[in-house]
């Protein structure tokens, strides 16, 4: 009997302890639960966009700005067939003032974002200029089912200068907005050169403002509110003076231009020819004016400071050279140049068919003997070459601030295994220590490496100072160093220097060129052919890199001309004048 009652009570006491669980829940806990849904019917957070960043130059020019102007938008819930002639009468009354867009296209756009989750006000216009809108204002703004808001429109008011390196925005891609939600809110996003690298600190940082509203979402009281990020804007290295300057003693040619501060990695200047106008990218390029740009032969949209791959041809050779002295060739050795060296059934040509006679490292590098460098590189192969020139940057990326960089190849046994599964053959080493051959470099990567000649020092290139890196040293001995400068002196000096006759610069430089052929020159040619009789995009590329000035090195100028022929004569003169414009700048002291 004791039993059965115990087990009642239990049982009541378990449906009590149940009931009154339920009970604290619906009063308690539930009701916390209730009050925060209860909120967002009452509490409306409204996102505040950032200001896209501007870009100045380092004299404070502006290279990307934001342009001010007007946004229309259309009520919602309009797409319906009952809605059709209301919706047509509100963009027939926009077009009546702005005719310049299409009508079906804007009613497409309308319907596109149309949907019945949707509440608020749709986008139809991007954006119209303040000049031109202003007049409009008043008209538009009160319509009841139009909206008008402030908007801004990227503009890059220097055109095509340093358009490569500054590069443009374009419409947020449904990727773009999934890797960055910020781009979902103004619709754009970079899309390359420093708008993209930098894109993060450009965008900024969202704000917000907690509103209450009534049921008719009026606003009544504002509850937190969060200021969007304002110091947003980046200020580089280059000067938009000497860029411009650049550009007009470039006129007609193609290639490109890198000048850098040789003790810290600064870009002065750095210029891709043909350049293009990014403007064109900020508001909508056509369809005519891309294909124009990607049919160009002169390849307009390569950036060809880091994404142009060349030959190198004798401006690697003071590499080449070092490599011969870190390796134990004394700097007391010297061929005598008959003008070619046979290897099997192969004759290896000096570009004097002549020859130099006996020859030095001094002597190599000024007149740029390339029996020299044939005869050093059997003398230590083709792995020690490549490993001085890995240490020196050649086949890695700089590590600069834009995007895609290249690396570009130097090749060596493992090299040619690995992608070609072929072993390697000595011709191969012999064509390589002159820069021909499978090597690719880019034209950063040679102003790069001419700043470490200068200094003893290998510096990243950078624009803006949050990207600086401590230049390094690489333990090549600075009486290796000296050699090299000293042949770099005499090609712009000596009587025979490859330089010598245009090199008219104010500012005493050291200086290297390079001819980097882009056909091959077939065994049964007895004579060269010169470079003038040579159809335009058979002729070599012109090279020629420099440091200045000799005795306290400040800058490195490096100069590749497309289909220029030979490097002295194509570039010198062009080099000469940026190192003119650098001591008229200021940026060259020179002692008294």
């Amino acid at each position: 009997m004791n039993i059965r009652l115990t087990l009642i009570f239990l049982i009541i006491l378990g449906i009590f302890i149940t009931l009154l669980s339920r009970v604290y829940f619906l009063t308690i806990k539930s009701n916390t639960y209730y009050e925060e849904l209860s909120k967002n019917n009452y509490i409306k957070r409204v996102d505040k966009i950032p200001i896209r960043g501007m870009i100045e130059d380092r004299n404070g020019e502006k290279l990307a700005i934001n342009e001010m102007g007007f946004a229309v938008l259309v009520k919602p819930h309009l797409s319906s067939y009952k809605n059709k002639e209301k919706l047509e009468q509100i963009i027939d009354s926009i077009i009546k003032h702005f005719p310049q867009y299409e009508r079906d296209k804007l009613i497409r756009e309308y319907k596109r974002a149309d949907s019945a989750y949707n509440h608020e006000f749709i986008k139809v216009i991007d954006y119209i200029s303040y000049q031109e809108f202003f007049p409009k204002y008043t008209i538009l703004s009160s319509k009841e089912d139009v909206k008008v808001e402030s908007t801004t429109k990227r503009a890059y008011p220097q055109k095509e200068i340093a358009s490569h390196i500054i590069g443009y925005v374009g419409k947020a891609s449904k990727l773009d907005i999934l890797n960055n939600a910020l781009s979902s809110y103004n619709g754009i996003i970079g899309k390359n050169g420093l708008e993209k690298f930098y894109n993060t600190k450009l965008q900024g940082e969202m704000g917000y403002k907690d509103v209450k509203v009534n049921a008719l979402n009026k606003e009544i009281e504002v509850l937190n509110e969060k200021a969007a990020s304002i110091d947003n804007n980046i200020q580089i290295s280059l000067d938009v003076n000497l860029q411009r300057y650049i550009q007009d003693i470039f006129t007609g040619k193609s290639g490109a231009v890198v000048v850098m501060d040789v003790n810290n990695g600064e870009l002065l200047a750095s210029a891709s020819f043909p350049e293009f106008d990014n403007n064109i990218f900020a508001r909508g390029i056509s369809v005519k004016e891309w294909n124009e740009m990607r049919n160009d032969f002169n390849h307009p949209f390569t950036n060809k400071i880091i994404n142009g791959l060349y030959p190198p041809g004798s401006v690697i050779k003071m590499g080449v050279a070092l490599s011969f002295l870190d390796n134990g060739i004394g700097d007391n050795f010297s061929v005598n140049c008959s003008g070619s060296l046979t290897i099997g059934n192969r004759n290896f040509r000096c570009w004097k068919s002549t020859g130099h006679g006996n020859v030095n490292f001094r002597r190599a590098i000024a007149e740029s003997c390339d029996d020299f460098f044939y005869k050093g590189s059997l003398k230590i192969g083709i792995n020690k070459i490549s490993h001085t020139l890995d240490k020196l940057g050649f086949g890695e990326q700089t590590g600069i601030d834009q995007i895609n960089e290249f690396s570009g190849v130097n090749p060596n046994k493992e090299w040619k295994e690995k992608k070609y599964k072929e072993p390697w053959y000595v011709g191969e080493t012999v064509i390589t220590s002159i820069g021909q051959g499978n090597m690719l470099v880019t034209p950063l990567q040679i102003a790069r490496y001419t700043s470490y000649i200068a200094t003893g020092k290998l510096p990243k290139p950078h624009f803006y100072k949050a990207n600086y890196e401590e230049p390094k040293d690489i333990g090549i001995p600075t009486k290796y160093l000296d050699v090299i400068r000293k042949g770099m002196y005499d090609v712009s000096y000596a009587q025979k220097g490859t330089a010598s006759r245009h090199i008219n610069s104010k500012i005493t430089i050291a200086s290297k060129t390079g001819t980097a052929q882009v056909v091959s020159i077939p065994q049964s040619e007895k004579v060269r052919m010169k470079e003038s009789e040579l159809q335009y995009y058979e002729r070599s590329h012109a090279w020629i890199t420099t440091y200045g000035p000799f005795e306290n090195p400040q800058y490195a100028v490096t100069v590749i001309e497309e289909h220029g022929g030979h490097g002295g004569e194509a570039a010198g003169d062009i080099t000469s004048k940026i190192y003119d414009k650098l001591l008229e700048l200021g940026y060259i002291k020179q002692k008294e």
